[in-house]
């Protein structure tokens, strides 16, 4: 009989959100639920539909501003598309939960237990389900300011948004038409692809050497015969501790015709050096990743003293008992060591090199050279994005650019970390 009654509050629960739980005499429940059928059923008669329809469209009435006639506006009506579905599964999700509490309820009944009250679900939710109270803000949170923002911009990839067409202007769906005119079109494709294959040789030349960098720094001074390790340490940490972009515009002034460096070229009978003029490509290049090595080896340095503190000296003695020297106790100790705890790291630091903004901003922003539209030699992909998009209102081209290097970023990172020992040896230096 019980399980007779369970189907039929299952089934009225499936029909009306909260009928069930009502059933069973969860009236506090039941009513919240009740409500939150309402007002979804409320907000899509009134403005939902709208929204969704809006969202397909993008808007047909266009707005005239010299004699006020009001139309749509399509970036609008696709922001508040996407809250829209975002309101829909939500709503979804909770017609789901409505249906699954009510067959939960029945399984403790059919148990000989009786239906939880509010309150004990409450005291539930406080206690053995903390971690939902706990992690619900700021899962929500994430979605409204992190989420959004990258769904909205990954839309806009696929729109005519930007150049003339912008608000009072109609936008409309384009398709993949902006990643053909990234590879094929001749206004975009020629920068596209020398950007991109810089924006690679700089990653990699930047993390190996801002990598080991770290890494010699932090095993020079974990030598015993280094005397004041901790005054020595203190050098690359002032460096790290200096906000980036102060030390990014200090050493534009340095390299500049004006800087001390010239200075001292010209007073020793030389002619003053562009370091970072027009023509200036490889020798600019080079000075950018000094300066990110400069900016970033103190934290891999740190990184890397406090794993090789812990790292067990009996493995060294072994090796030099075997006869292993100094590089081959490096080459098969202490290298697999680090790469094993610090994959992860290497992963972030190569995934913030390839987005690295401000290097060559504040070094060499504003240059669009012959050759490149909208850019420079030592532009990196977020650079061009950022000429494109904020400078020059491409902003379609611009979402297409930061999609592409979305995708790179997470198929590199993902096939280089399911590969790596941190991930397919775990126990190995346990």
């Amino acid at each position: 009989m019980e399980n007779k009654n369970s189907k039929k509050y299952v089934i009225a629960s499936a029909c009306v959100m909260g009928l069930g739980q009502i059933l069973y005499k969860q009236y506090v429940k039941g009513i919240l639920y009740l409500l939150i059928m309402a007002g979804g059923i409320c907000y899509f008669a009134f403005s939902g539909m709208d929204a969704i329809k809006g969202f397909f469209t993008l808007g047909t009435v266009k707005a005239d501003p010299w004699t006020g006639a009001v139309g749509d506006d399509s970036i609008i009506m696709l922001i508040m598309g996407i809250l829209t579905w975002i309101i829909l599964l939500f709503w979804i999700a909770c017609y789901y939960s409505n249906i699954k509490d009510v067959r939960n309820t029945g399984k403790r009944l059919a148990r000989g237990e009786r239906p939880l009250t509010f309150l004990e679900e409450l005291k539930q939710l406080l206690d053995r389900k903390f971690y939902i109270s706990v992690l619900f803000l700021p899962v929500v949170g994430v979605c409204i300011f992190n989420i959004v923002p990258i769904i909205f911009m990954i839309f806009i990839a696929f729109t005519n948004y930007g150049g003339s067409i912008i608000p009072p202007e109609l936008v409309d769906w384009v398709g993949f038409d902006n990643f053909k005119k990234l590879l094929t079109l001749s206004q975009f494709a020629p920068t596209f692809f020398r950007i991109l294959s810089w924006n690679f040789l700089w990653a990699v030349l930047s993390t190996v050497m801002n990598y080991f960098g770290g890494l010699f720094l932090a095993l020079l001074l974990n030598k015993k015969c280094v005397k004041g390790k901790a005054f020595w340490r203190s050098f690359p940490v002032l460096a790290y501790a200096i906000p980036g972009f102060i030390t990014l515009l200090a050493f534009k002034f340095m390299f500049s015709y004006g800087g001390p460096i010239n200075q001292m070229i010209t007073a020793m009978g030389y002619s003053a050096v562009g370091f970072l003029d027009l023509d200036a490509k490889w020798m600019a290049r080079i000075i950018g990743l000094l300066v990110n090595a400069w900016i970033s080896i103190p934290s891999i340095m740190l990184l890397a003293t406090g794993i090789l503190a812990n790292m067990d000296e009996t493995l060294f003695e072994a090796a030099r008992i075997d006869g292993a020297g100094r590089w081959k106790q490096f080459v098969k100790i202490t290298l697999p060591f680090m790469l094993f705890s610090t994959t992860p790291v290497l992963i972030g630091q190569f995934t913030g090199n390839f987005n690295n903004f401000g290097i060559f901003y504040f070094l060499r922003g504003g240059l669009y050279l012959e050759g490149y539209f909208l850019a420079s030699d030592t532009d990196l992909l977020i650079n061009w994005l950022y000429n494109l998009s904020i400078d020059n209102n491409y902003y379609n081209i611009g979402a297409s650019i930061s999609l592409v290097i979305f995708l790179i970023i997470s198929v590199i990172s993902l096939s280089v970390y399911v590969k790596s020992p941190s991930y397919r040896e775990e126990d190995t230096f346990r």
